[in-house]
C-alpha cells in the first residue's frame, strides 16, 4: 500500500488522494491524480474499493471514492513534487510502501478502508 509522509508535519502520513473535478468520471481523476501526486506511470486502476461520505474536522462533507491500483516498476521509496498546483505547490512528499494496517499511523480517514487491501493479500 502506498502512502507518504507530507511535509507539514501536523498533515501526517497519508494515502494519495484528489478532486474529482467538475463533470469527469472518477476513473479520469485517479488516473489523473495518481500522476499529479506521486509522479507514478506504471500502474492499472483495478476497481473501486469503497465510497462514502465523510465529514471533515471543520465540518466540510466529502464524497469519497476509494480505488486499488496495481504498480509495476517502482521504487521501495521515493520524494516528489506534485504537479497539480493549488495548495500542494513548491512540497515534497516523502513516498513509501506499507505492508501492513498497523504498520504506520494514518492521518484520520485515510485509513478507514485498508482492511479491503489487506484482506485481499492475505
Amino acid at each position: 500500500m502506498l502512502v507518504f509522509q507530507h511535509p507539514c508535519a501536523e498533515a501526517g502520513i497519508q494515502i494519495p488522494k484528489g478532486t474529482v473535478q467538475r463533470d469527469e468520471a472518477t476513473i479520469y481523476a485517479v488516473r489523473r491524480e495518481v500522476e499529479e501526486e506521486t509522479g507514478l506511470r506504471n500502474f492499472q486502476v483495478e476497481h473501486i474499493l469503497a465510497e462514502d461520505l465523510w465529514e471533515n474536522d471543520d465540518g466540510t462533507v466529502h464524497h469519497r471514492f476509494f480505488y486499488k491500483i496495481t504498480v509495476s516498476n517502482a521504487a521501495d521509496e521515493w520524494d516528489y513534487e506534485p504537479t497539480g498546483g493549488g495548495e500542494e505547490e513548491g512540497l515534497i512528499f516523502r513516498f513509501f510502501w506499507i505492508s501492513s494496517e498497523g504498520e504506520v499511523e494514518l492521518i484520520r480517514g485515510h485509513g478507514d478502508y485498508l482492511h479491503f487491501i489487506f484482506a485481499e493479500t492475505d
